[in-house]
C-alpha cells in the first residue's frame, strides 16, 4: 500500500516537471515585422520594444517596402535601427527580406513625394537612401566619338563643361516641383557653344557631369537601385529603362557619360527627328533589370563593380527612338529623361 502511494505521489510530481521541460524545449517564435507593429499599437514603451528586438530570435524583413510600412505604422527610429542591427547579424533574415521584396514587387518602393521628377534609391546591405537627381551637361567638339578616352582628353569638351551651369541650378528647379522645362533649366540650357571657331555640318555632342568625382560614395561593390519615373510628365514610361554606365574622368574637371554625332544646329530644332541613341558611345555595365511596373525598376550589376565613377541613367528601349534637339537642350520631355543621371562612386575599400 505504501509503495503504491509513493508511486502515485511521484507521478503527480513528475507530470508537471515533464510538461515544463517540454515547453522550455519548444522552439521560441521568431519576432517579425508584424510583431513589432503589434507592440507599437499596444503602446508598449520604446525601450521594451527595442529590448525585445535585440533579445531575438528574429526574422525581420528590411526591404525598402517594409521599412516604409514600419515607419508608417509608427515604429520609431530607434526601433527601426534595432531591427536593422538584428537583421544584419542574421543571414536567414536577409534571405527572407529578398524573397518578400520579390513577392511584393508591384508595390511602390520609394516613399511618397509630390515631385513628378524621376527618383532613385540605392541599397547597400540593410542601408537605403535616396540619391539626388542630377543633370548632364552637353558640349560640342570636332573630335569624333571613337572612344571615351579620346573625348576625355579633348580640351574643347572640358572647357565647355567648366563654362556650363552647375548641377545645383537643375536641382533647385526640381525641388521647386517646377515640372518639365522649368524656367531655370530652360534658361541654363545644356548646350555650350562658342568653343569652336569653325563649325562643320556634323559635330560631336558629348554628355558629361561637372566635377572630377561624385559625392555619393558607396562602400558596397554590388549595390542595388530602385528607380521610379512613372510620374514624369510628357513622356511614355514604357519607352525607357534604367541603365548603369561607367563614367570617364576628364582632366580633373568633369566625368564623360557618353557621346554621339548630330547636325550642328540640332539643338535649335523642335522637330523630333534626331536618332541620337542609334550610334551612342557609352560604357554600359551588364545588369539584369527587374520591372516592377510602368516606369518602375529594380536594378543591380551582374558582377561586382570595380572602384571608380558610375551613373544610373534612363535610356530608350528602342535605339531608333527620335528626339527633339530642342528638348534635349532645355532638358524637357524626352530630353529630360535622357539628360537625367544619378552619379555614385565605388570607393577603393568597398566590399
Amino acid at each position: 500500500m505504501e509503495t503504491r502511494i509513493t508511486r502515485l505521489i511521484a507521478t503527480v510530481l513528475l507530470v508537471p516537471m515533464l510538461a515544463n521541460l517540454a515547453i522550455s524545449q519548444r522552439p521560441q517564435k521568431r519576432l517579425t515585422n508584424d510583431d513589432v507593429i503589434a507592440m507599437v499599437h499596444k503602446k508598449l514603451p520604446e525601450s521594451v520594444i527595442v529590448s525585445a528586438i535585440q533579445a531575438g530570435p528574429a526574422k525581420f524583413n528590411t526591404s525598402p517596402n517594409e521599412l516604409i510600412r514600419l515607419n508608417a505604422a509608427g515604429v520609431t527610429e530607434k526601433e527601426l535601427n534595432a531591427i536593422l542591427a538584428a537583421s544584419g547579424s542574421s543571414t536567414s533574415s536577409s534571405v527572407s527580406a529578398n524573397a518578400a521584396s520579390n513577392s511584393n514587387s508591384s508595390t511602390e518602393a520609394l516613399p511618397p513625394s509630390k515631385s513628378r521628377m524621376p527618383r532613385l534609391m540605392v541599397t547597400q546591405g540593410s542601408s537605403t537612401q535616396e540619391l539626388k537627381l542630377e543633370k548632364t551637361q552637353l558640349a560640342e567638339t570636332k573630335t569624333k566619338p571613337s572612344s571615351m578616352k579620346a573625348l576625355a582628353g579633348d580640351s574643347a569638351v572640358t572647357q565647355a563643361m567648366q563654362a556650363g551651369v552647375s548641377t545645383a541650378t537643375y536641382s533647385a528647379a526640381t525641388h521647386m516641383n517646377s515640372g518639365i522645362g522649368g524656367s531655370a533649366v530652360q534658361q541654363a540650357g545644356g548646350i555650350f557653344s562658342g568653343v569652336m571657331s569653325h563649325r562643320t555640318p556634323t559635330v560631336t555632342y558629348v554628355w558629361g557631369v561637372p566635377g572630377p568625382n561624385s559625392t555619393n560614395i558607396l562602400q558596397n561593390t554590388k549595390p542595388s537601385f530602385t528607380v521610379d519615373f512613372s510620374r514624369t510628365i510628357g513622356v511614355s514610361a514604357d519607352e525607357y529603362e534604367p541603365a548603369i554606365v561607367k563614367l570617364t574622368p576628364a582632366q580633373n574637371t568633369c566625368r564623360i557619360v557618353g557621346a554621339t554625332q548630330g547636325k550642328e544646329d540640332v539643338r535649335s530644332t523642335p522637330a523630333a527627328d534626331w536618332q541620337m541613341y542609334s550610334h551612342f558611345l557609352e560604357e554600359r555595365v551588364a545588369i539584369t533589370p527587374q520591372r516592377l511596373g510602368p516606369g518602375k525598376y529594380k536594378i543591380g550589376a551582374n558582377s561586382e563593380l570595380v572602384p571608380g565613377e558610375y551613373g544610373v541613367v534612363l535610356r530608350p528601349v528602342s535605339t531608333g527612338k527620335k528626339f527633339s534637339g530642342g528638348d534635349v537642350a532645355r532638358a524637357q520631355g524626352d530630353g529630360l529623361m535622357f539628360d537625367a543621371i544619378w552619379t555614385f562612386q565605388i570607393s577603393e575599400d568597398a566590399e
